[in-house]
């Protein structure tokens, strides 16, 4: 009898020690999605200001949406989605895909990199021709505060993407923890 109630106390802390794991990877998600999205709207406020002394310095004649080419364009960023367990989708942003070489693609955003160096000097030298083609419509001579502009929109598409993956790990953590607290009620 002895035994058997050891055995029943090791394997009720084994299910407790599960449960804490699993609260504690919800709560680690959330404070890291909490952390993203007040990243991503400091990243939003920094692109909107940039935007507006770039205005202010270039003339509200030079930046408006009306020299916007409104034709269909091949987009210069893609959102991929995949699913490796079939359960957590994964979201990865493909960038600077050039409208010349359509095929070719530049930057795989949210992925794992396998050598830090993996962008080579030519991969760096297509992406800036491939902003200064993006802000060629506002004219020759562009503001720095325009340049920083898309680079801090750029920055917060970025975010949001890391911001979707991890609420996709936060609904994923709840449903473990939902799951296993389910589990240990019957």
């Amino acid at each position: 009898m002895e035994e058997e109630r050891e055995v029943y106390v090791n394997d009720e802390a084994e299910v407790v020690k599960a449960e804490d794991k699993l609260a504690l990877q919800f709560m680690d998600s959330f404070h890291t999605y909490l952390t993203l999205s007040h990243s991503l709207s400091s990243t939003l406020r920094q692109g909107w200001m940039d935007l507006a002394s770039a205005r202010h310095s270039m003339g509200t004649s030079r930046v408006n949406s009306s020299l916007l080419d409104l034709k269909l364009h091949p987009a210069a960023t893609t959102l991929k989605i995949t699913e490796n367990d079939g359960t957590q989708p994964r979201f990865m942003l493909q960038k600077w895909v050039s409208s010349e070489h359509e095929s070719t693609q530049l930057e795989d955003k949210n992925e794992q990199p396998q050598d830090s160096n993996s962008m080579t000097s030519s991969d760096t030298d297509e992406v800036q021709k491939e902003r200064f083609k993006s802000l060629s419509v506002f004219g020759v001579l562009i503001s720095p505060k325009l340049r920083a502009t898309q680079l801090s929109f750029e920055k917060a598409l970025e975010t949001l993407i890391e911001l979707a993956n991890m609420r996709s790990s936060l609904l994923n953590s709840f449903h473990q923890l939902q799951q296993e607290v389910e589990d240990t009620k019957e």
